[in-house]
């Protein structure tokens, strides 16, 4: 038994080490299974979509292979890669490259979500966002390296995106086998990646050893001091968001406007009520695209609708035999544009002026140096510095929105269906004209505006920090007193020298009663009534009212004590004069 016990006693010591083997980071074969699930998860939705709209299918094409086989092919499409149609009228196989950019967002979020976990080692505080809970961060396990958890995703991605493809390839729809590797690969790179750098805390380091190729003098605009986003940076995001709402916004009006023609289009293109559900789903997968066609529309380039046929606020020239779709139908109508179609202009024109307002904000020297308690106003910049700001983010806007027009458009067949889409270049080159043309004159016009109006203010705010020091005793209280003594100047010229002494005595007097008058209604009062929920100035009202009142009160009682004084002082001089004039009449009649 005794050796039991020891045997017993000196295996005690392995549970610590137990503990640290389950808490240790699984490393890479937690971030392959993560990067596997996300690919899974993403493949089971579209399949799982797929099958209720081929069930719900009155007349189905195929079988339920066909439609894995058609779900496995879309998934690829949602990620940028482009497909071939092979059973075509003709024979000839047309490819389909117009990615639906609403799909696009399934699988980012699911790698996201996949890279934070991995880095996080599969542990998660029990909240949503996957952060460690209040209290636990510091004593949970390590963060995992990232060149542990972020390959490992993008590997565990790509091991069942290889098979997808594969088994897509037996379809009706076949995959591009360049535009698929190359596209999966991006999109689970830099979706991955960022959920990594989110679970790190979003650190700036990272991004600023990759903004080192950039001239020192434009890494400040683009990457603050502290992490965030740079001037550039914002005013570029400002200017982008206007764009993209004013063409969705555009593309809403012009479907209103062409309202009985989508709906035509909508009854031609399928008959059952779950094909016309299905052409509304893909609609709205493609309204992300019709923002960005909207947008350049406003630009100006356009887009185009078959080759050799563009669409612009100038003219408008689309394709001959289009296919009936509810998008498509909303395109304005062949011809020469009309003030209607030129007032599209405007978009980018708001743009412009947003991005050059969001520049001068921080030329001006009026934004806060952070959100640190202390920090005050930055300082103003030069005009120089803020040309080249205004100029950094309009280049920046620009490339985004180039780079947003290539990933809406594409081909959707051969010959005059080979361009569709908006051409990235003329789109890039349009928004960088119109934003600079716009925004640098309004950033420094802004600018200037903004000094002048902070010079103008500086002044008021120092002189409203004296008025205080100066009104210890209210400033209700010094017009009292000023009014007092207009009261009682009257009487003390009436009264002679000894009731103006008396008079200034009083006024002292009364000076110091309004002083206090003020000062304990505004120490006692006002916070009782702020609490109870009076009116803001209502208890310092109070208090000059109820000094107001008190004061007239005295200066009342002053007067009243002023006539006394002067009407006994006159019936003493009367006493007196009578009291002579009876003492000269005995005299006289003695004599």
């Amino acid at each position: 038994m005794a050796g039991v016990i020891e045997m017993t006693a000196r295996r005690r010591p392995s549970a610590p080490l137990l503990t640290r083997m389950r808490d240790c980071s699984p490393g890479l074969g937690g971030g392959l299974v993560g990067g596997a699930v996300a690919a899974g998860l993403g493949l089971a939705s579209f399949a799982v979509l797929v099958m209720l709209l081929w069930i719900s299918s009155p007349y189905p094409d195929s079988g339920p292979g066909g439609a894995l086989h058609v779900a496995a092919a879309l998934w690829l499409l949602a990620h940028g890669a482009e497909l071939v149609r092979v059973d075509t009228l003709s024979g000839v196989p047309a490819p389909v490259g117009v990615p639906p950019l609403l799909l696009l967002a399934l699988p980012v979020w699911l790698l996201h979500r996949a890279g934070r976990d991995a880095a996080y080692g599969g542990v998660t505080g029990g909240g949503g966002d996957g952060h460690p809970a209040d209290g636990e961060g510091d004593e949970g396990p390590p963060l995992v390296p990232v060149r542990t958890s972020w390959p490992g995703v993008v590997l565990g991605y790509l091991a069942v995106a290889a098979p997808a493809a594969l088994y897509a390839a037996g379809g009706p729809l076949r995959p591009s086998w360049v535009w698929a590797g190359l596209c999966v690969a991006a999109v689970a790179v830099v979706a991955a990646g960022a959920g990594v750098w989110s679970a790190y805390g979003r650190p700036g380091r990272p991004l600023r050893r990759a903004l080192g190729v950039l001239p020192v003098g434009v890494r400040p605009l683009l990457l603050g001091p502290d992490g965030r986003p740079g001037v550039a940076t914002r005013a570029a995001a400002a200017g982008l968001g206007v764009l993209l709402a004013g063409g969705a916004m555009l593309t809403a009006l012009s479907l209103v406007g062409h309202g009985a023609a989508a709906q035509g289009a909508l009854l031609r293109l399928t008959e059952g009520w779950s094909g016309r559900f299905a052409v509304l789903l893909l609609c709205a997968a493609l309204v992300p695209n019709a923002a960005v066609w909207g947008a350049a529309y406003a630009l100006g380039p356009g887009f185009a609708l078959g080759a050799g046929h563009v669409v612009s606020p100038l003219s408008s020239a689309p394709a001959p035999f289009l296919p009936p779709f509810p998008l498509l139908a909303a395109v304005p109508a062949e011809g020469p544009g009309t003030p209607v179609h030129w007032a599209a202009g405007l978009v980018p024109v708001v743009a412009g002026v947003v991005l050059g307002r969001r520049v001068a904000k921080a030329a001006a020297g009026t934004e806060r140096g952070g959100t640190s308690p202390g920090r005050g106003r930055t300082e103003a910049w030069s005009a120089g510095r803020t040309v080249r700001a205004t100029g950094l983010a309009a280049l920046l806007c620009a490339a985004v929105l180039a780079g947003l027009a290539a990933l809406a458009g594409g081909p959707l067949g051969v010959s005059v269906l080979a361009r569709f889409g908006p051409v990235w270049w003329q789109v890039g080159l349009a928004a960088l004209a119109w934003l600079v043309l716009l925004a640098v004159p309004t950033a420094l016009g802004s600018r200037a505006w903004h000094r002048r109006a902070l010079g103008a203010d500086e002044p008021r705010i120092g002189r409203q920090r004296e008025e205080p020091a100066e009104s210890a005793d209210g400033e209700g209280g010094g017009r009292l007193r000023r009014a007092a003594r207009r009261r009682a100047g009257w009487f003390a010229r009436v009264g002679g020298g000894r009731e103006a002494r008396a008079d200034g005595a009083t006024e002292a007097a009364t000076g110091s009663g309004a002083r206090a008058a003020v000062a304990t209604p505004a120490a006692g009062t006002a916070p009782a009534r702020g609490a109870a929920g009076a009116r803001p100035g209502a208890a310092a009202g109070a208090a000059w009212e109820e000094a107001w009142w008190g004061e007239s009160r005295q200066t009342s009682e002053v007067t009243q004590d002023t006539r006394t004084t002067r009407s006994s002082e006159t019936s003493e001089a009367e006493d007196e004069g009578k009291a002579e004039g009876e003492g000269k009449g005995k005299e006289k009649g003695e004599n």
